[in-house]
């Protein structure tokens, strides 16, 4: 283990009563306070679960599968954390149940265990520690969110690791942060203390006393519940904060701030010599107001096969606020099930909306719906926007319908299709020139290209224009690819290849010139999408979708 004079000081956050109380947002809003009084941050998040990572879970089980820069597929909490704290996570900030115990038990085939008898004391809890070390070294403090509620079965041994933790390290490096739910009944007209109560009495009894409550309700904690809560569960009063449900997340940071959050953090972890005296929220501030008061509003139709489930696309819904936020504009979503579109017919389903979105996503369910949005907008000239899936929809979409290749498909949908203008490729070159191969026969966990990849922008393109630089970095997540061989007759047909990878083998962008807004991307920008930045991409879109709204009006003010 690390020795305790180099150790980043840890604030773990664990969940009680019930789950999805919004953990992820409450420790990266902290991050975000955090942060904002100067201190480097880091975030961490360790699930449960015995899957090494979410890469092969169905979205409607897990939601979104979130990419890091190295190719980490992860849970969708590091979103919230890139998206609060100015920092990109890696695979080290996402650790599983399956990877820690696929790690030991290699150590053990290897013999690392010198004949000891593997055991989840002190193998597996040490594994834990040492992978908590790994990710949080170097920074000033680091959030540590435990997946799960307290009392499951699955995050014992990650309950376990971390009161070691506290043990070896003492109280001024490492403090524990506890959500719980403080439900309010109607019946009675009160809120009820007695599940934070009980989940208080559920912790202290695997040997965990929470330094901090973090309390989530309808409605501000009365200071008589927050003394009742203090009383019964032995924190100190001040330390029990009001979570109540918000209109905006993005104003959580400064909701925890008001009540010294921050400041608690920074007394019990002895940070003072490093954070500022106060927090520097305007960021956070201007964001909420972009959001508060608008001065335009869009409706913009997400096209998938996931919308049952919104966490599918939490990133993509994300991004496309983020995008509003940087032009004033509040971005209504009409979530619609692609096969609806197949089903209805696209002109009736999609009538109305000032812009389309067509994300990421695998087989042939529903595929044919987002063919025929990329035809309806190719032909309606509403704005346009395809997202890895996306592109490869409207690639399809053009060769039919366009270029005349009847027939045209993915091969990933069509096996025997005549024109495979989408196909598995089989090899490539990574960024540090290692070669990848993947076959038909591949594991799906690991036949995707994945992370962060340079490439270059066509000179002159909508994309270009819109990024301000010849070569940027997107993350990507996807098996199939433009093929090459329909290159050309694509580009007679009208599409623009507006990005390639930087050997100029993989097809990244297209787009349509003679169409107000038709932009298809093979990466996830919304991956790299911000509250305070925004993405170029996603900024782009909301614009022409407000610029159609308004019948091409904002186009000839911004010429003027």
């Amino acid at each position: 283990m690390t020795s305790p004079r180099s150790v980043t000081p840890l604030v773990f956050v664990t969940g009680g009563v019930v789950s999805s109380l919004g953990k992820g947002i409450a420790a990266a809003s902290l991050a975000a306070i955090l942060e904002a009084r100067g201190l480097r941050v880091t975030m961490m998040k360790l699930d449960p679960y015995i899957n090494v990572d979410p890469g092969t879970m169905s979205p409607f089980q897990h939601g979104e599968v979130y990419v890091t820069d190295d190719g980490a597929e992860t849970d969708l909490d590091l979103g919230h954390y890139e998206r609060f704290v100015n920092v990109h996570l890696s695979g080290r900030n996402s650790i599983t149940t399956g990877k820690i115990y696929e790690s030991v038990i290699a150590k053990e085939r290897r013999g690392d265990y010198l004949g000891a008898t593997v055991q989840v004391i002190p193998h597996i809890t040490d594994e834990i520690k040492r992978s908590i070390d790994a990710a949080t070294q170097g920074y000033d403090v680091a959030l540590v969110e435990i997946g799960g509620t307290v009392g499951d079965i699955e995050s014992l041994p990650f309950l376990e690791a971390i009161r070691q933790l506290r043990t070896e390290r003492g109280a001024d490096k490492a403090m524990f942060m506890h959500l719980t739910l403080v439900p309010y009944i109607a019946a009675a007209g009160e809120l009820k203390t007695k599940p934070t109560q009980h989940s208080v009495k559920e912790l202290r009894s695997i040997g965990i006393q929470p330094d901090v409550l973090v309390c989530r309700s309808e409605q501000p904690l009365p200071d008589g519940e927050r003394r009742k809560i203090a009383s019964f569960t032995n924190v100190s009063e001040k330390a029990v904060i009001s979570a109540v449900d918000l209109d905006d997340i993005h104003k959580i940071p400064m909701w925890l701030h008001a009540q010294g959050l921050d400041q608690i953090v920074v007394e019990r972890l002895d940070l003072g010599d490093r954070a500022g005296e106060s927090a520097d929220l305007s960021e956070w501030l201007d964001v909420v107001d972009a959001t508060e008061r608008p001065i335009d509003e869009v409706t913009i139709a997400v096209v998938g096969k996931y919308v049952d489930h919104k966490d599918a696309y939490k990133s993509v819904g994300e991004a496309l606020k983020h995008g509003g936020i940087r032009q004033r504009t509040r971005v209504a979503l009409k979530w619609i099930e692609s096969q609806d579109i197949e089903r209805e017919g696209a002109e009736r389903v999609l009538a109305g909306v000032d812009g389309i979105l067509v994300p990421g996503g695998f087989g042939d369910r529903g595929f044919e719906g987002k063919v025929l949005a990329s035809q309806y907008a190719r032909e309606r000239r509403v704005p346009y926007f395809g997202i890895c899936y996306g592109l490869q929809a409207a690639v399809v979409d053009i060769a039919r319908h366009v270029a005349g290749l009847e027939g045209a498909n993915s091969t990933e949908n069509d096996r025997q299709t005549p024109h495979p203008v989408i196909g598995l490729i089989t090899e490539w070159r990574t960024k540090t020139g290692e070669v990848e191969r993947r076959s038909e026969d591949s594991d799906l966990g690991g036949t995707m290209r994945l992370g962060l990849q340079e490439q270059r922008l066509k000179p002159g393109s909508r994309v270009r224009e819109l990024y301000g630089k010849d070569v940027v970095g997107e993350r990507h997540r996807h098996r199939y690819e433009f093929n090459n061989r329909y290159r050309t007759q694509l580009e007679d047909a009208g599409l623009v290849i507006s990005a390639k990878s930087m050997d100029d083998l993989l097809v990244e962008m297209i787009e349509l010139p003679q169409h107000p807004w038709f932009v298809a991307c093979q990466a996830h920008p919304e991956f790299l999408s911000t509250p305070r930045s925004g993405h170029p991409l996603f900024v782009g879109f909301v614009r022409a979708a407000r610029e159609r709204k308004a019948g091409g009006k904002l186009l000839k003010e911004a010429r003027a």
